[in-house]
Protein backbone atom coordinates (compact mmCIF):
# COMPACT_ATOMS: atom_id res chain seq x y z
CA UNK A 1 0.00 0.00 0.00
CA UNK A 2 1.46 3.34 -1.12
CA UNK A 3 1.24 6.02 1.61
CA UNK A 4 1.15 9.71 0.08
CA UNK A 5 3.05 12.29 2.96
CA UNK A 6 2.66 15.92 1.92
CA UNK A 7 3.06 19.27 3.84
CA UNK A 8 1.51 22.72 3.51
CA UNK A 9 2.39 25.81 5.59
CA UNK A 10 1.87 29.42 6.12
CA UNK A 11 3.00 32.34 8.48
CA UNK A 12 0.40 34.03 10.77
CA UNK A 13 0.60 37.01 12.73
CA UNK A 14 -0.79 36.35 15.57
CA UNK A 15 0.78 34.25 18.53
CA UNK A 16 1.38 30.39 18.42
CA UNK A 17 -0.38 29.84 21.81
CA UNK A 18 -3.46 31.79 20.05
CA UNK A 19 -3.39 30.13 16.71
CA UNK A 20 -3.06 26.75 18.77
CA UNK A 21 -6.41 27.63 21.11
CA UNK A 22 -8.40 28.69 17.89
CA UNK A 23 -7.61 25.23 16.12
CA UNK A 24 -7.81 23.21 19.07
CA UNK A 25 -11.30 24.05 20.52
CA UNK A 26 -13.68 23.16 18.17
CA UNK A 27 -16.43 25.04 18.67
CA UNK A 28 -14.06 28.25 17.32
CA UNK A 29 -14.38 26.37 13.54
CA UNK A 30 -17.59 27.91 12.30
CA UNK A 31 -15.35 31.20 12.52
CA UNK A 32 -12.02 30.57 11.27
CA UNK A 33 -12.89 27.89 8.42
CA UNK A 34 -15.47 29.36 6.33
CA UNK A 35 -16.72 25.52 5.36
CA UNK A 36 -17.57 24.72 8.80
CA UNK A 37 -21.25 24.77 9.79
CA UNK A 38 -20.66 23.48 12.94
CA UNK A 39 -18.81 20.84 14.98
CA UNK A 40 -20.08 18.63 17.69
CA UNK A 41 -17.88 16.59 20.06
CA UNK A 42 -19.32 12.62 20.40
CA UNK A 43 -16.33 11.72 22.95
CA UNK A 44 -14.19 13.96 24.90
CA UNK A 45 -11.15 12.94 27.06
CA UNK A 46 -8.27 15.32 28.47
CA UNK A 47 -6.34 14.65 25.16
CA UNK A 48 -8.16 12.37 23.01
CA UNK A 49 -11.51 13.28 21.17
CA UNK A 50 -14.10 12.20 18.59
CA UNK A 51 -15.91 14.85 16.46
CA UNK A 52 -18.54 15.25 14.08
CA UNK A 53 -18.05 17.82 11.44
CA UNK A 54 -20.80 19.44 9.21
CA UNK A 55 -19.29 21.50 6.24
CA UNK A 56 -19.41 22.85 3.14
CA UNK A 57 -17.72 21.20 -0.09
CA UNK A 58 -18.39 22.44 -3.76
CA UNK A 59 -21.74 23.71 -2.46
CA UNK A 60 -22.93 21.09 -0.51
CA UNK A 61 -23.08 20.08 2.80
CA UNK A 62 -21.61 16.99 4.31
CA UNK A 63 -20.84 15.38 7.98
CA UNK A 64 -17.89 13.29 8.79
CA UNK A 65 -16.20 12.00 12.00
CA UNK A 66 -12.57 12.68 12.96
CA UNK A 67 -10.42 11.48 15.81
CA UNK A 68 -7.98 14.03 17.36
CA UNK A 69 -5.18 14.09 19.78
CA UNK A 70 -4.60 17.06 21.27
CA UNK A 71 -0.45 18.22 22.91
CA UNK A 72 -1.12 21.81 24.20
CA UNK A 73 2.62 21.56 25.66
CA UNK A 74 4.21 21.10 21.96
CA UNK A 75 1.29 23.25 20.55
CA UNK A 76 0.42 20.00 17.83
CA UNK A 77 -3.21 18.45 16.77
CA UNK A 78 -2.67 15.31 15.32
CA UNK A 79 -6.05 14.04 13.57
CA UNK A 80 -7.77 10.76 11.36
CA UNK A 81 -10.83 9.96 9.50
CA UNK A 82 -12.85 7.81 10.76
CA UNK A 83 -14.26 6.64 7.72
CA UNK A 84 -12.98 7.86 4.54
CA UNK A 85 -15.16 8.82 1.40
CA UNK A 86 -13.58 7.33 -2.02
CA UNK A 87 -11.37 7.47 -3.63
CA UNK A 88 -9.61 7.92 -0.40
CA UNK A 89 -8.82 4.77 1.88
CA UNK A 90 -7.77 6.40 4.94
CA UNK A 91 -6.61 10.46 5.81
CA UNK A 92 -4.95 11.53 8.89
CA UNK A 93 -2.56 14.31 9.84
CA UNK A 94 -1.39 16.63 12.10
CA UNK A 95 -1.49 20.76 12.61
CA UNK A 96 1.92 21.78 14.12
CA UNK A 97 2.02 25.66 15.55
CA UNK A 98 5.32 26.94 15.73
CA UNK A 99 5.88 30.52 17.57
CA UNK A 100 8.67 32.58 15.53
CA UNK A 101 8.26 35.57 17.55
CA UNK A 102 6.20 36.67 20.44
CA UNK A 103 3.26 37.81 17.64
CA UNK A 104 3.99 35.46 14.91
CA UNK A 105 3.95 32.11 14.53
CA UNK A 106 4.59 29.36 11.61
CA UNK A 107 1.37 27.21 11.10
CA UNK A 108 2.48 23.64 9.11
CA UNK A 109 -0.74 21.25 8.01
CA UNK A 110 0.84 17.46 7.26
CA UNK A 111 -1.50 14.72 5.37
CA UNK A 112 -0.98 11.08 5.42
CA UNK A 113 -2.97 9.10 2.87
CA UNK A 114 -3.76 6.21 0.89
CA UNK A 115 -5.97 5.63 -2.18
CA UNK A 116 -8.32 2.95 -2.83
CA UNK A 117 -6.87 -0.39 -4.17
CA UNK A 118 -3.50 2.14 -4.88
CA UNK A 119 -5.44 3.11 -7.93
CA UNK A 120 -3.24 5.83 -9.39
CA UNK A 121 -5.74 7.99 -10.95
CA UNK A 122 -7.44 7.96 -7.56
CA UNK A 123 -3.76 8.91 -5.96
CA UNK A 124 -3.85 11.86 -8.30
CA UNK A 125 -7.37 12.87 -7.50
CA UNK A 126 -6.50 13.11 -4.00
CA UNK A 127 -2.80 14.68 -4.50
CA UNK A 128 -4.91 17.60 -6.68
CA UNK A 129 -7.68 17.87 -3.61
CA UNK A 130 -5.62 17.75 -0.28
CA UNK A 131 -3.06 20.30 -1.96
CA UNK A 132 -6.18 23.08 -3.18
CA UNK A 133 -7.81 22.36 -0.31
CA UNK A 134 -4.69 22.58 2.11
CA UNK A 135 -3.97 25.95 0.22
CA UNK A 136 -7.45 27.56 0.51
CA UNK A 137 -7.72 26.40 4.11
CA UNK A 138 -4.33 28.01 5.09
CA UNK A 139 -5.02 31.14 3.39
CA UNK A 140 -8.13 31.52 4.81
CA UNK A 141 -7.42 30.62 8.43
CA UNK A 142 -4.59 32.69 8.26
CA UNK A 143 -6.87 35.82 7.14
CA UNK A 144 -9.43 34.50 9.66
CA UNK A 145 -7.05 33.62 12.88
CA UNK A 146 -5.19 37.12 12.68
CA UNK A 147 -8.71 38.66 12.60
CA UNK A 148 -10.22 36.93 15.48
CA UNK A 149 -7.29 37.49 17.50
CA UNK A 150 -7.17 41.35 16.35
CA UNK A 151 -11.30 41.52 16.13
CA UNK A 152 -12.44 41.24 20.17
CA UNK A 153 -14.19 44.75 20.34
CA UNK A 154 -16.64 43.46 17.51
CA UNK A 155 -17.25 40.08 17.97
CA UNK A 156 -20.11 39.39 20.55
CA UNK A 157 -22.87 37.30 21.37
CA UNK A 158 -26.02 37.76 23.49
CA UNK A 159 -28.91 35.31 23.91
CA UNK A 160 -32.84 35.87 24.30
CA UNK A 161 -34.94 33.13 26.13
CA UNK A 162 -38.61 32.66 27.03
CA UNK A 163 -40.57 29.94 28.82
CA UNK A 164 -43.45 27.84 27.60
CA UNK A 165 -45.73 26.32 29.08
CA UNK A 166 -46.46 23.11 26.92
CA UNK A 167 -44.38 20.20 25.54
CA UNK A 168 -40.60 20.44 24.32
CA UNK A 169 -41.22 18.30 21.16
CA UNK A 170 -43.93 20.94 20.16
CA UNK A 171 -41.82 24.02 20.87
CA UNK A 172 -38.94 22.50 18.95
CA UNK A 173 -40.77 21.43 16.06
CA UNK A 174 -41.84 25.21 15.68
CA UNK A 175 -38.42 26.14 14.99
CA UNK A 176 -37.48 22.88 13.53
CA UNK A 177 -40.46 23.41 10.55
CA UNK A 178 -38.74 26.48 8.85
CA UNK A 179 -40.58 25.62 5.92
CA UNK A 180 -43.91 26.48 7.13
CA UNK A 181 -42.07 30.01 8.66
CA UNK A 182 -43.46 32.48 5.95
CA UNK A 183 -46.98 31.34 7.29
CA UNK A 184 -46.73 31.41 10.44
CA UNK A 185 -43.84 34.37 11.05
CA UNK A 186 -44.91 37.71 9.96
CA UNK A 187 -41.68 38.98 9.57
CA UNK A 188 -40.92 36.06 6.90
CA UNK A 189 -42.10 36.71 3.52
CA UNK A 190 -40.95 33.82 2.16
CA UNK A 191 -38.78 30.90 2.73
CA UNK A 192 -36.75 28.23 0.51
CA UNK A 193 -36.30 24.72 2.84
CA UNK A 194 -34.31 21.61 2.16
CA UNK A 195 -33.30 18.45 4.01
CA UNK A 196 -31.69 16.37 1.61
CA UNK A 197 -29.84 14.72 4.27
CA UNK A 198 -31.49 14.01 8.08
CA UNK A 199 -30.62 16.62 10.46
CA UNK A 200 -28.79 18.68 7.88
CA UNK A 201 -31.17 21.58 6.42
CA UNK A 202 -30.76 24.81 4.34
CA UNK A 203 -32.57 27.85 4.97
CA UNK A 204 -32.87 30.57 2.51
CA UNK A 205 -35.66 33.23 3.42
CA UNK A 206 -36.88 36.83 2.74
CA UNK A 207 -37.08 39.00 6.34
CA UNK A 208 -39.06 42.12 6.37
CA UNK A 209 -37.19 44.42 8.63
CA UNK A 210 -39.67 47.58 10.42
CA UNK A 211 -39.29 49.94 7.52
CA UNK A 212 -41.15 47.74 5.16
CA UNK A 213 -37.47 46.55 3.48
CA UNK A 214 -37.17 42.80 2.83
CA UNK A 215 -33.09 40.83 3.21
CA UNK A 216 -32.62 37.69 2.35
CA UNK A 217 -30.23 35.46 4.48
CA UNK A 218 -29.10 31.78 3.73
CA UNK A 219 -28.20 29.28 6.74
CA UNK A 220 -27.45 25.40 6.82
CA UNK A 221 -28.71 24.31 9.94
CA UNK A 222 -28.21 21.03 12.17
CA UNK A 223 -30.72 19.83 13.95
CA UNK A 224 -30.44 17.50 17.18
CA UNK A 225 -33.95 16.58 18.22
CA UNK A 226 -35.69 17.60 20.37
CA UNK A 227 -33.27 19.94 22.55
CA UNK A 228 -30.92 21.73 19.63
CA UNK A 229 -30.90 23.25 16.63
CA UNK A 230 -26.93 25.20 15.24
CA UNK A 231 -26.98 26.85 12.16
CA UNK A 232 -24.12 29.15 9.88
CA UNK A 233 -25.40 31.96 8.11
CA UNK A 234 -23.53 31.46 4.78
CA UNK A 235 -25.35 35.03 2.76
CA UNK A 236 -24.78 38.00 5.32
CA UNK A 237 -26.63 41.14 6.04
CA UNK A 238 -24.02 44.37 4.90
CA UNK A 239 -23.21 44.66 9.30
CA UNK A 240 -22.23 41.46 9.72
CA UNK A 241 -18.82 39.06 7.97
CA UNK A 242 -20.20 36.09 10.71
CA UNK A 243 -23.57 35.28 12.00
CA UNK A 244 -23.83 31.57 13.58
CA UNK A 245 -25.78 30.98 16.67
CA UNK A 246 -28.39 27.80 17.69
CA UNK A 247 -31.57 27.66 19.38
CA UNK A 248 -31.78 24.88 22.28
CA UNK A 249 -35.10 23.46 24.21
CA UNK A 250 -34.79 22.68 27.89
CA UNK A 251 -37.77 20.75 29.48
CA UNK A 252 -37.87 20.90 33.49
CA UNK A 253 -40.84 20.02 35.99
CA UNK A 254 -42.63 23.16 35.05
CA UNK A 255 -42.51 23.49 31.20
CA UNK A 256 -39.87 24.77 28.82
CA UNK A 257 -37.15 27.33 28.28
CA UNK A 258 -36.42 28.05 25.01
CA UNK A 259 -33.48 30.34 24.25
CA UNK A 260 -32.02 31.71 20.99
CA UNK A 261 -28.17 32.55 21.16
CA UNK A 262 -26.14 34.56 18.54
CA UNK A 263 -22.53 35.14 18.20
CA UNK A 264 -21.75 38.12 15.36
CA UNK A 265 -18.59 39.75 13.77
CA UNK A 266 -19.44 43.45 12.53
CA UNK A 267 -18.26 44.43 9.28
CA UNK A 268 -16.75 47.68 10.26
CA UNK A 269 -16.72 48.65 6.52
CA UNK A 270 -20.02 48.94 6.11
CA UNK A 271 -20.78 50.70 9.67
CA UNK A 272 -21.28 54.36 8.64
CA UNK A 273 -22.38 53.09 4.76
CA UNK A 274 -25.45 51.70 6.71
CA UNK A 275 -25.90 53.64 9.69
CA UNK A 276 -24.32 57.04 8.91
CA UNK A 277 -21.25 59.03 9.14
CA UNK A 278 -21.04 59.31 12.63
CA UNK A 279 -22.14 56.09 13.68
CA UNK A 280 -19.66 54.24 16.07
CA UNK A 281 -18.70 50.50 16.68
CA UNK A 282 -21.11 50.66 19.42
CA UNK A 283 -24.63 51.97 17.37
CA UNK A 284 -23.81 48.99 14.56
CA UNK A 285 -23.32 46.72 18.22
CA UNK A 286 -27.36 47.79 19.33
CA UNK A 287 -28.41 48.15 16.11
CA UNK A 288 -27.18 44.16 15.01
CA UNK A 289 -28.23 42.97 18.56
CA UNK A 290 -31.51 45.00 18.25
CA UNK A 291 -32.80 43.44 14.29
CA UNK A 292 -31.89 39.88 15.61
CA UNK A 293 -32.79 39.85 18.77
CA UNK A 294 -36.78 41.53 17.64
CA UNK A 295 -36.65 38.68 14.87
CA UNK A 296 -35.86 35.89 17.17
CA UNK A 297 -38.33 37.11 20.05
CA UNK A 298 -40.95 37.02 17.52
CA UNK A 299 -40.25 33.56 16.69
CA UNK A 300 -39.45 32.56 19.96
CA UNK A 301 -43.09 34.27 21.08
CA UNK A 302 -44.79 32.59 17.92
CA UNK A 303 -43.20 29.22 19.65
CA UNK A 304 -44.71 29.81 23.40
CA UNK A 305 -47.98 30.22 21.41
CA UNK A 306 -47.75 27.00 19.06
CA UNK A 307 -46.51 25.11 22.09
CA UNK A 308 -48.85 26.06 23.88
CA UNK A 309 -52.35 26.26 21.75
CA UNK A 310 -51.51 22.28 21.53
CA UNK A 311 -51.02 21.71 25.27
Amino acid sequence: MTTRQVEHEITVEAPAAAVYRLIAEVENWPRIFPPTIYVDHLERGDRQERIRIWATANGEAKNWISRRTLDPENLRITFRQEVSTPPVAAMGGAWIVEPLSGSTSRLRLLHDYRAIDDDPAGLKWIDEAVDRNSRSELAALKTNVEFAVASEEITFSFEDSVRIDGSVKDAYDFVNEAGLWAERLPHVASVRFGEDTDGLQSLEMDTRAKDGSTHTTKSYRVTFPHHRIAYKQVTLPALMTLHTGYWTFVEDGTGVTASSQHTVVLNTANITKILGADATVEDARSYVRNALSTNSRATLGHAKDFAESRR
